[in-house]
């Protein structure tokens, strides 16, 4: 009998002692830890810019004296350069969103006559960033339309869903970077 206690207790003592418990550190380590260094106007300038320029300049119509010109892709790789900007468009606007990120390096200055200072703007995100949370998130579902015309080859459905990119970054300019009149 007291052999059967004793591996009774040996029994118990080891599972208490092995225990799901998570460790402090797979606790810390489940929280991204981001690196910010970059902009908001870094990443408009180097990655939103470019990206909703190549969609919208995918698709052109030009009147010329030799007559009309289509610009259009016409290439799986043509197709495929523009849905990988479509993709760094869509994730820049994750990028917005990071904690920490700031509007611009300390110091940096824009044309006052186009845009408020980047102090004001960051301001004014900070105080209200339930709606530049959802202003970012709406630049990502304007982009969602792009690659449906991407997967489908579709040049007029590609030449339409520019629109609602320019209507996402206009939105969240309007509420933040213009200057009020």
């Amino acid at each position: 009998m007291r052999k059967y206690l004793s591996l009774i207790l040996a029994a118990v003592l080891l599972l208490s002692g092995c225990q799901a418990r998570p460790p402090a550190k797979a606790e810390a380590a489940a929280q991204p830890q981001f690196h910010v260094d970059a902009t908001i106007k870094d990443i408009m300038d180097s990655i939103v810019d470019p990206g909703a320029d190549y969609i919208w300049d995918a698709v052109a119509t030009t009147v010329t004296a030799k007559g009309k010109e289509e610009k259009y892709p016409r290439t799986d790789d043509e197709w495929k350069e523009v849905r990988r900007h479509a993709i760094h468009l869509m994730e820049a606007s994750n990028m917005l969103l990071i904690p920490g990120r700031h509007v611009a390096k300390p110091g940096e200055k824009g044309d006052p006559r186009v845009e408020l200072p980047p102090e004001q703007i960051e301001a004014l995100i900070n105080q209200d960033r339930v709606n530049f949370t959802k202003l970012a998130n709406g630049l990502y579902d304007s982009v969602l339309p792009v690659l449906r015309a991407i997967d489908k080859k579709d040049k007029e459905a590609l030449l339409e869903a520019g629109d609602a990119i320019d209507q996402a970054c206009e939105n969240c300019h309007f509420t933040y970077w213009y200057p009020k009149r």
